[in-house]
């Protein structure tokens, strides 16, 4: 698997131990989530990396995207990813920028922000663009804080229970109108042969397709408020995301409370598809 839940009874293999693991992280107050998958160090489950060098540009310039929307106020850098993704906050709105060199789409989180608007209650789009150098996106807030940190370990059985209810709500938005072929552009939809027959689909829903922790938006009060990063949606089997949101449970909550989520969601562990798609995950997002 990819380094993150190494020994749990779900796993297939070991990984190594320097290996593409699932680290998110979402900027301070709510909006865009940056990174899906970075590469990085871990030795110990529930061991989070330094993440000082996220949030400083170094000698790296202010993009002139971000510059020109500061118009000479605050561009507050609240996220930086290994592959030199950016994200800003800028007043109330918050600015994904993407150089091209990363081999990212951000065109593909757009439009399905664009199609789930009104749907769920998800970052709205502002406004895009792209030059010879890098992507951007413009969203505004949405309310809530993501559901990790210090506050929500400590509070662990609300952020679970978010989280579950976040998953539902997606799971229960009506399909029949989304694009058959954005199933196709991302590890969802994907049948690598190596991993041979897929489970059976029995029950289609819409899936988040990065339904880890961070991704979930929580209110104070411990309420759902919302989710981001959806740059991965698609059609298929929920199993996708309960697979991967509870994998992640282990490096933001600590081992030991998969069980909790899936009791949250009102599921029986399916082992097969956890092991499907925990594999699928790790070979093709």
């Amino acid at each position: 698997m990819s380094g993150e839940t190494e020994g749990h009874k779900y796993l297939i293999d070991e990984p190594s131990d320097c290996e593409k693991y699932w680290f998110h992280s979402v900027e301070a107050s709510t909006a865009v989530l940056v990174l899906r998958r970075m590469t990085h160090c871990m030795t110990e489950p529930g061991e989070l990396p330094p993440l000082a060098e996220s949030h400083t540009l170094g000698d790296d310039p202010l993009p002139d995207v971000v510059a020109r929307l500061a118009d000479g106020g605050v561009a507050d850098l609240v996220w930086r990813n290994e592959l030199g993704g950016l994200t800003f906050r800028v007043g109330d709105r918050f600015v994904k920028w993407n150089p091209r060199r990363t081999g990212i789409d951000l065109d593909l989180e757009r439009v399905r922000l664009e199609w789930i608007a009104g749907r769920h209650p998800a970052p709205r789009v502002v406004t895009y663009g792209s030059d010879d150098e890098a992507q951007w996106l413009i969203t505004e807030a949405i309310p809530g804080e993501p559901a990790v940190g210090d506050e929500w370990r400590a509070r662990r059985p609300e952020a679970i229970n978010a989280i579950a209810e976040g998953l539902r709500a997606i799971h229960s938005i009506d399909i029949g109108d989304f694009p058959p072929s954005w199933n196709r552009e991302v590890w969802v939809g994907r049948t690598p042969e190596s991993l041979g027959l897929r489970p059976p689909l029995d029950d289609p829903v819409l899936v988040h397709g990065d339904a880890c922790a961070p991704n979930t938006l929580i209110s104070t009060a411990g309420e759902w408020k919302g989710n981001v990063d959806f740059g991965d949606l698609a059609v298929g089997d929920r199993w996708a995301d309960l697979a991967i949101a509870s994998l992640s449970l282990d490096w933001n909550f600590g081992e030991g409370y998969q069980e909790d989520l899936f009791d949250a969601y009102g599921v029986e562990p399916d082992d097969e598809r956890i092991r499907y798609y925990r594999e699928l995950w790790h070979l093709e997002s």
